[in-house]
């Protein structure tokens, strides 16, 4: 993970247990316009707080269409349970690149939800 604050944070809460979303593998892609191929540009897992610091630096951080993987169904199964999802992907558009970004993902075993913060 990149040493510098990162334009683009994340943060996992289980909803159905009221706790952040702790030790969840994530992966960062970007695509390629031409190709509309991913690339993967970091693997990570969150931390005890359910984020995950330092996703990508400022200088990797051009405008494109980039995609959060979350693997929730690894998550739930580390606690016993089962998840209707096996993994979350969350893919949005960087338009400017110079503003903070926020994707966080709200997460139950049947539902989840997410949105653009700052």
């Amino acid at each position: 993970m990149a040493g510098s604050p990162s334009p683009l944070s994340t943060h996992v809460l289980n909803t159905a247990m009221g706790v952040p979303g702790s030790n969840m593998a994530l992966n960062l892609y970007r695509q390629d316009p031409s190709t509309e191929a991913w690339s993967l540009i970091v693997t990570g897992t969150t931390n005890n707080d359910g984020r995950c610091p330092g996703l990508i630096t400022q200088q990797m951080f051009t405008p494109g269409v980039y995609k959060i993987r979350f693997e929730t169904g690894q998550y739930w199964a580390s606690m016993g349970e089962t998840s209707f999802y096996p993994y979350v992907e969350i893919v949005f558009t960087i338009n400017d690149p110079g503003q903070k970004y926020h994707v966080p993902l709200l997460l139950s075993r049947f539902s989840y939800s997410t949105y653009r913060g700052s």
